[in-house]
This record gives structure tokens, C-alpha cells and sequence, in this order.
């Protein structure tokens, strides 16, 4: 979990949810009710989510989209507003490359968050994608004069 104030971001939280060895619906409930908890005590605007990536193996990208699939119908619970972005555009607003590896992602989390210790990979994932949708919307803001209609002009957005 990340705060912005003006340009700068804060590093507020971050972690991993373990799930065990148990039948899959038994860790999407976890997902769930663990997400809604962290939701319900620190209370964010928006979640960010990377969207499934299929590579290889379907299955694995399967498990991943109802693992995604728990996450955000716990925040849509809690009328958390959820924003999706790819890998490589998290990738790309985070380190400048869509094709960066996880430790190029690491140390980056850690360069622009100013952390000491790198969080483990999944929460730098996390943080990734926090920061992917921080600076969207900081560029959208900074647009939004342009797209303001302009008489005579065709309106686009």
C-alpha cells in the first residue's frame, strides 16, 4: 500500500497472504476474507491488479485469474474502486522497461519508495502495480486541460 502526497510516494504496507496447502476454493476464501480485513482497517481509495498473463501454462494462469477473482470482488465489496494493468505497463512505468526482470522491479520499489530492505517479490509486485496506477493518474491529471472542449473544436478524449 502506497500514499502520494504531491509527487512523492510513500510506502504505508506491504505483505504476502499465505494460503497453505489447501483445496482451491478453501484459498480463494482466504484471498477473500483476509483482502476485505486489510481493506476494512487501512480503508484504500483504489486497489490496482495486474491482469492475468498467459504464457505457457493455462493452468497456472486459470488459478491466477480466480485468485484475482477473489481479490477483486473483495474490494468491489467494499466499494474499493479496482484498476488492472499488464505486466509490461507495470513493468514499464515502474522501471522504464516493459521487459525488466523481477530483480530490475525490486530495485526500483526500492529507489522510488526509498526502502531499505526489498519487500518479498509478490509484495513488490504489489507495490509495482500501486505505483503503475499512481503515475496513470498522474499523467491523466496533467492532461485533462487538454481534453477540456475548446470552441469550434471537436471534443476528444
Amino acid at each position: 500500500m502506497i500514499e502520494q502526497h504531491g509527487s512523492q510516494h510513500h510506502h504505508l504496507l506491504s505483505g504476502c497472504i499465505r494460503l497453505g496447502d489447501a483445496e482451491m476454493p478453501s484459498r480463494l476464501g482466504v484471498i477473500f476474507s483476509q483482502l476485505s480485513q486489510i481493506i476494512q482497517e487501512q480503508q484504500p481509495e483504489m486497489i490496482s491488479i495486474e491482469q492475468v498473463f498467459v504464457a505457457r501454462n493455462a493452468a497456472s494462469a486459470l488459478k491466477l485469474g480466480q485468485a484475482r477473482g477473489a481479490a477483486i470482488c473483495a474490494a468491489v465489496q467494499h466499494g474499493v474502486g479496482v484498476a488492472e494493468y499488464a505486466p509490461r505497463a507495470i513493468k514499464q512505468a515502474v522501471t522504464g522497461s516493459g521487459a525488466a526482470n523481477k530483480a530490475q522491479v525490486q530495485h526500483m520499489i526500492c529507489r522510488l519508495l526509498r526502502l531499505s530492505k526489498a519487500p518479498a517479490a509478490d509484495a513488490c509486485d504489489a507495490l509495482a502495480a500501486a505505483l503503475c496506477h499512481a503515475y496513470s493518474q498522474a499523467t491523466l491529471q496533467r492532461l485533462a486541460p487538454l481534453t477540456q472542449r475548446i470552441p469550434g473544436k471537436a471534443r476528444w478524449r
